[in-house]
């Protein structure tokens, strides 16, 4: 057999020939290149099927198969092809990254890489993208096809790739680690995205507002809030979102699904994220820290909300009233203040509430759980936010100033009551008496008044009180306790208020004025009595006899003339007094304290009275009785 031009041009065969079948050697042409190593010999499969031939060829039918030289050609390439897969040759090169590939249509999609060129085009939605596998995969989110299922849970996966990472979350298998830090991963693609955080790599910026992400699914999220889209809607409420992922989140709310469990209280939760967070609460793990002061928090949403305090940034605004908050779940509940919804009530006592926080807060008062405990002094409050208040009195921290007079609070709620007295507001009214105050405390305080309610009692005495805190001080009596001290004097009080009128016996302070006289007071209550004197007014009466007083001390007094109680005893020798200044006055013979002296002649005498009484002599007062001056 002669094959005389390459072209095809002249064909020679020689007719006589002793065998029956042609051998496969004889079919393939090879090429001086190709001389050292037969290609067919690293696939016998293929002699098999070109080894055999009609027993007698004719000269049409080398000519049909000579037709075919171009399925000889795609042959070789496909054996050379198979030939670098097993040898691992790779001798196409990258000009630009130097990678390099087994294959010459390999480095051609990879350049594409590098160009931008995106050729493969999504006829739903106009995305483009650089290879066609990519494309394939990304037409099943519009078809819905997810060929690829889960034998371990059944959840089915659009492309393999996929199903091969989800399927590590059943084998816990992480082969991705961080060279930085050590940290492992499932995927590739979590691993890049968590270098970019030691690499402070945040490539995806918005054009909108300039704020930049480390993840591109980020990046998304965060334009959809310029945009306003939100494509996820729940069929139970109609509220939507801008993922899904918090769309089937909210959905486990309409359920009541939670599957994940914690170990240590059996408390269960919707999400494994907030499961982690909660197991941080057992170990006492704080793992983000603050770089400006230096706090730990145990979770990044709460160390995220903590640095919008240093950055004095409050990018959530109300639209009804203009106020600003750092986070937008406090925008969220000063909104329940205009629409007034409270969602939350309290099957004891129907009181009602607009966070969820705070209703478990209020249970507390019921159930008299006080889970958290002070490490100084070892006092229980019932709230985290009533103990780091708590703390700021041991350490004396006091954050909130005023800016008007400086004066520092523990509490921003005390600042904001303070400045009430600056402004004059009063912003809350009784709807009996029209009387208005600074706090909703103080009205609250005020309206048992008119209601005559006292739902706290004294175990020692079974008297009541409208409040709690009025029953604590109350307490006091019984128990001796004085926690208030001046530093001045060291007299001690049971209420701070005490305390503070207290002190301007030392300051000389006054800072109460009457408008008639000019004459100034200590204390506001004493004006108020003084005030009387101008008017007239005298609003107590006495049932008895019908004697009027200007005050209620003075009847009070006056009642014990009728009653003949006497609640003052001295210890000494068992004179009693209706009065206790009557008291103070008689205790200064036991101990010859004579605290008031005569100015002419230097007679120091037990009380006021017997002063006054002891100048009249030097001044000739005719009105004195004679016994008083033969003395």
């Amino acid at each position: 057999m002669i094959f005389t031009s390459q072209g095809g041009e002249q064909l020679n065969l020689k007719e006589k020939t002793e065998d029956t079948r042609f051998l496969s050697t004889v079919v393939h042409m090879k090429s001086n290149e190709d001389e050292e190593k037969p290609l067919c010999s690293y696939f016998p499969q293929l002699q098999n099927e070109v080894s055999v031939f009609p027993t007698s060829p004719s000269a049409d039918y080398i000519q049909g198969k000579m037709k075919d030289d171009s399925n000889v050609d795609s042959m070789n390439k496909v054996l050379k092809t198979n030939i670098t897969v097993h040898t691992g040759k790779k001798s196409f090169g990258c000009d630009v990254c130097g990678k390099t590939f087994s294959d010459k249509s390999n480095l051609k999609a990879h350049t594409r890489i590098h160009t931008g060129e995106k050729p493969y085009c999504c006829d739903n939605c106009g995305k483009r993208f650089t290879f066609k596998s990519v494309l394939n995969g990304h037409l099943r989110i519009h078809t819905g096809e997810k060929p690829f299922g889960c034998d371990v849970c059944g959840k089915r996966c659009s492309s393999k790739s996929h199903l091969k990472t989800h399927m590590r979350t059943h084998t816990g298998e992480k082969p991705f680690g961080c060279d930085a830090c050590g940290k492992k991963y499932s995927s590739k693609s979590d691993l890049n995205k968590h270098v970019r955080i030691h690499m402070a790599e945040k490539p995806f910026g918005c054009d909108d507002c300039g704020k930049r992400f480390y993840m591109k699914s980020r990046f998304n999220v965060h334009m959809k809030t310029h945009t306003g889209e939100k494509r996820f809607g729940c069929d139970n409420c109609g509220k939507r979102f801008y993922l899904k992922s918090v769309l089937n989140r909210h959905i486990k709310i309409h359920t009541g699904e939670k599957p994940f469990v914690c170990d240590c209280c059996c408390k269960r939760f919707s999400m494994m994220s907030h499961l982690n967070s909660h197991m941080r609460i057992h170990t006492g793990e704080k793992p983000f820290g603050c770089d400006v002061c230096g706090k730990r928090c145990s979770s990044k949403s709460d160390l995220n909300k903590h640095v919008l305090i240093h950055m004095g940034e409050k990018p959530f605004g109300c639209d009804d009233c203009g106020k600003r908050y750092s986070m937008k779940s406090h925008l969220n509940r000063h909104l329940k203040s205009h629409t007034g919804d409270k969602p939350f009530g309290c099957d004891d006592c129907g009181k009602r509430f607009f966070i969820k926080s705070h209703l478990n807060t209020h249970m507390r008062s019921h159930t008299g759980d006080k889970p958290f405990g002070c490490d100084t002094c070892g006092k229980r409050c019932s709230s985290k936010s009533d103990l780091n208040k708590h703390m700021r009195m041991h350490i004396g921290e006091k954050p909130f100033a005023c800016d008007d007079c400086g004066k520092r609070f523990f509490i921003k709620s005390h600042l904001n009551r303070h400045m009430m007295i600056h402004t004059g507001e009063k912003p809350f009214g009784c709807d009996v008496c029209c009387k208005r105050y600074a706090s909703k405390s103080d009205l609250n305080r005020h309206a048992k008044s008119h209601t005559g309610e006292k739902p706290f009692g004294c175990d020692a005495c079974d008297k009541r009180f409208p409040s709690n805190s009025s029953l604590k001080v109350h307490k006091r009596i019984h128990t001796g306790e004085k926690p208030f001290s001046c530093d001045d004097c060291g007299k001690r009080f049971s209420i701070k208020s005490h305390l503070k009128i207290h002190m301007r016996v030392h300051t000389g302070e006054k800072p109460f004025s009457c408008d008639d006289c000019e004459k100034r007071f200590s204390f506001k209550s004493v004006l108020n009595r003084h005030m009387r004197v101008h008017t007239g007014e005298k609003p107590f009466c006495c049932d008895e006899c019908g004697k009027r007083f200007s005050n209620k001390y003075h009847l009070n007094i006056h009642i014990r003339n009728h009653t003949g109680e006497r609640p003052f005893g001295c210890d000494d020798c068992g004179k009693i007094y209706s009065i206790k200044s009557h008291l103070n006055i008689h205790m200064r013979i036991h101990k010859g304290e004579k605290p008031f002296g005569c100015d002419y002649c230097g007679k120091r005498c037990s009380s006021k009275s017997d002063l006054n009484r002891h100048i009249k002599i030097h001044t000739r007062d005719k009105s004195l009785p004679v016994i008083l001056l033969e003395k």
